[in-house]
């Protein structure tokens, strides 16, 4: 029987730009974290339906939340790194529950101001290199 966990448990660390593991759960509310593998196309001529090999995996990780000075810090504070360690818990980080773990790169982070609302950020991770799941 399936075991279904409700988003609010979600855990997600990111190294700040010297190298600590910062949590930032308590203030995002979205973490979509795509991984895709890539085909290859392997039809040969006189064929009649196409063929495929497995190619190249891929991940990215895109996070939104509630603007915070100082997770604004552990994102902007110092010269950007060459790349940031993740923890990804969607199901929070009690033991035994699943977490991706690998480094990435921070390619976009923005932040709004509306004026008839709350100051929100955004960040854009490129994963390199494989993705490692595990368990807390």
């Amino acid at each position: 029987m399936p075991t279904f966990v409700h988003g609010k448990s979600v855990d997600f660390e990111l190294d700040d730009t010297g190298g600590t593991s910062r949590s930032l759960s308590d203030t995002l509310n979205s973490v979509d974290f795509p991984e895709v593998t890539e085909t290859a196309d392997t039809t040969a001529f006189g064929s009649s339906s196409r063929s495929f090999i497995v190619g190249l995996e891929s991940a990215s990780i895109s996070i939104s939340g509630l603007w915070d000075a100082t997770v604004d810090g552990y994102i902007k504070g110092g010269t950007e790194p060459a790349s940031r360690s993740f923890i990804y818990g969607p199901a929070g980080s009690t033991g035994g529950y699943v977490k991706y773990t690998g480094e990435a790169i921070l390619t976009n982070y923005s932040v709004s101001s509306p004026v008839g609302d709350v100051v929100t950020y955004s960040c854009d991770l490129q994963v390199t290199g494989a993705v490692t799941r595990g368990t807390y």
